[in-house]
């Protein structure tokens, strides 16, 4: 599941501009009085000012082995959030290693790293090194639901986790991070997670989709 294009909401919009063209120095691909689109590796970010917009949860792929040298980077910028005093999590079980932060809306970035997927063209870690997003959280009541329509609309598979608090859906491409709002939180923080709308355009199987979140519920668009 490769995400090509994220379409999310924005609280604070300029400054979410701000901080994704100046302090993280993202090539801004357009920028109007209610939207900018930001390209972050193959990924297309956009952002739209909303006035109810909630937060999310959204990771991004770096290189393999190289979480410390984006950890530099990161904190020369931004500060990082930590879990029990750790600023890297190793997630072992998915052969990854995962740091984070908030942008100017408090949405929880990721930079995932995963051993064996995407070698490093450099050494050193810049924004050119982001690779494009890896991961979209959902906040919903209903995670089997939602595992069933992903799995019978584009035949994607459960990753990790179970219907009750926490299902991952996708593959190591990318993820639907599906969690019960009701029985679980946004790791690292403990952030309360929300049914935050969302669009989202991908490629699985060889084949180009597009998809809507919205009063918690999925919406497959016609391609």
């Amino acid at each position: 599941m490769k995400i090509r294009k994220l379409q999310l909401y924005s609280l604070n919009f300029r400054e979410q501009l701000h901080f994704y063209r100046d302090t993280l120095g993202l090539k801004v691909k357009q920028n109007s009085e209610e939207n900018f689109e930001v390209q972050i590796g193959y990924s297309l970010l956009e952002f739209q000012y909303k006035q109810d917009a909630k937060p999310y949860h959204i990771a991004f792929h770096i290189p393999d082995n190289q979480e410390e040298e984006a950890l530099d980077w990161v904190k020369r910028r931004v500060p990082v959030l930590k879990n029990n005093n750790k600023e890297i999590i190793d997630f072992s079980a998915w052969n990854a290693k995962s740091l984070y932060f908030y942008d100017a809306d408090e949405n929880i970035l990721e930079f995932i790293s995963r051993g064996d997927f995407n070698k490093p063209q450099s050494a050193l870690f810049s924004e050119e090194s982001i690779l494009g997003v890896a991961e979209i959280g959902i906040g919903t009541t209903q995670v089997r639901e939602k595992f069933n329509f992903m799995n019978s609309h584009f035949g994607l598979e459960k990753y990790d986790g179970d219907f009750e608090k926490f299902c991952a859906i996708g593959d190591d491409e990318g993820l639907l991070i599906t969690i019960n709002r009701n029985k679980k939180d946004w790791f690292p923080t403990d952030d309360k997670a929300y049914a935050a709308e969302f669009r989202v355009e991908f490629r699985h199987q060889e084949k180009d989709h597009r998809l809507v979140f919205e009063n918690d519920h999925l919406k497959r668009l016609s391609e």
